[in-house]
């Protein structure tokens, strides 16, 4: 057999990362590979097994921390520009006991009271864009429903003013490009978004609101509260991290659907059971497909390997969330599927804070699409399907649905 060597970037990856992770499962589960990045190469490895993700995500001697691997110099290759370095500062990007104090500031803002309160604005905004679907017989699910329903959401959360929405929403399309050609486009748009946001920010320490934005600035957690460059990093990460997996899930998980339609039939018969269908969705979609942003603090072996103090980790969230071992039939999309404890929140310390309100959007989401439009069905072939080119986050470009009673079309799906 061919000798493998994983490509993070490479054409079959993007398109279809489930089985290039497969084959690195079987044959090569705990692989170590070169990143090439920004002009410099970085040892690095990749893990698949679910066991051993689980292992790498709970070990103490895997740092989230640059600061803790490389020098200035090193990280200023690896970043954006230093205007912007707040980009790498928020909770994700730390460990204890740093991560503790952030999470448990940006935790007052996240309580299950405050995810459940907002229910009722979520129903509305997905009936809202509905209604607009419904005066078309086609549309594109990302663009008239997986996109800005989350978007929506998360600016009426932030209290980002209607008007200033469209460029919001550029911002935060540029800040999640990965590609190094559009990297000092990616950079401008940070400069832009810590200007806005930072008008905000002023704003609302004089004049508080029943927002986001108000309640990290006004959090206190015994007699401490977010500086200004933490503010920024954790708006920008609840931007990015809230905003674009939603998307994915939302986008990916329709195309699921429609290509098993036993199981959207038997959703739209049992709406009941979309607490394990988008528990399910979640798993076989894997919207993070990998991990990344992770570094061995100290040299160590695990399972015969040799790991050196600063090779990056990459945790492979879609081939764990795959795994025969730990999921029987795991490439059967099944919406009655328990137990199902995927991973594509993370798990530990850095597990996903906004994970209710992701479960949340997409119970409503997925039960009100198919209650409006029951005979949704794809309006061009799978095979034509693009997706973003990102290798950490599995998102459509575009997914044309037809929404029309008698559709003609059912043999594409």
């Amino acid at each position: 057999m061919e000798k493998l060597m994983f490509h993070p970037h490479a054409k079959e990856f993007n398109e279809n990362p489930f089985s290039v992770l497969g084959r690195f499962r079987e044959h090569a589960p705990i692989h170590r590979f070169e990143l090439n990045r920004f002009g410099s190469t970085y040892p690095a490895w990749l893990i698949t097994r679910y066991d051993d993700c689980m292992a790498f995500l709970k070990d103490n001697r895997i740092t989230r921390d640059v600061k803790n691997v490389m020098s200035k110099e090193q990280i200023k290759m690896l970043n954006v520009s230093e205007d912007v370095d707040f980009v790498s500062d928020h909770m994700l990007a730390k460990d204890t006991p740093d991560h503790t104090r952030l999470r448990s500031l940006v935790h007052q803002a996240f309580t299950p009271r405050t995810i459940e309160n907002l229910r009722s604005s979520i129903e509305q905004i997905t009936e809202r864009l509905l209604d607009e679907m419904e005066k078309e017989n086609e549309t594109d699910i990302m663009k008239s429903f997986a996109s800005p329903l989350p978007f929506i959401v998360i600016s009426e959360m932030m209290g980002i003013p209607k008007e200033d929405r469209s460029q919001f929403q550029v911002w935060t399309n540029a800040m999640v490009d990965t590609s190094e050609s559009n990297r000092e486009l990616t950079n401008q748009s940070l400069r832009e978004f810590k200007s806005y946001i930072g008008k905000l920010i002023d704003e609302r320490r004089i004049y508080p609101k029943d927002d986001l934005i108000s309640k990290l600035v006004h959090a206190e957690e015994d007699g401490q509260k977010l500086n200004e460059k933490e503010l920024y990093s954790m708006l920008f990460l609840l931007v990015v991290a809230g905003l674009e997996t939603t998307v994915n899930l939302l986008g990916s998980g329709t195309l699921a659907l429609l290509q098993h339609r036993e199981e959207l039939e038997k959703l739209q018969q049992h709406p009941e059971m979309i607490d394990t269908a988008v528990e399910e969705l979640l798993r076989y979609t894997s919207p993070v497909v990998m991990m990344a942003n992770r570094w061995a603090i100290e040299d160590f072996t695990y399972q015969g390997h040799s790991i050196k103090k600063g090779d990056m980790i990459f945790i492979g969230i879609g081939s764990a969330n795959r795994d025969p071992e730990r999921f029987e039939n795991p490439e059967t999309f099944d919406i009655t599927r328990t137990p199902n404890r995927h991973i594509s929140f993370g798990f530990g310390i850095h597990f996903c804070l906004g994970a209710p309100l992701a479960r949340l959007e997409g119970q409503i989401a997925f039960n009100a699409l198919l209650k409006r439009f029951p005979n949704i069905e794809l309006a061009i072939a799978s095979e034509e399907m693009k997706w973003r080119k990102n290798a950490f986050l599995r998102g459509l470009e575009s997914l044309p649905v037809s929404l029309a009673k008698n559709n003609s079309l059912s043999h594409l799906s």
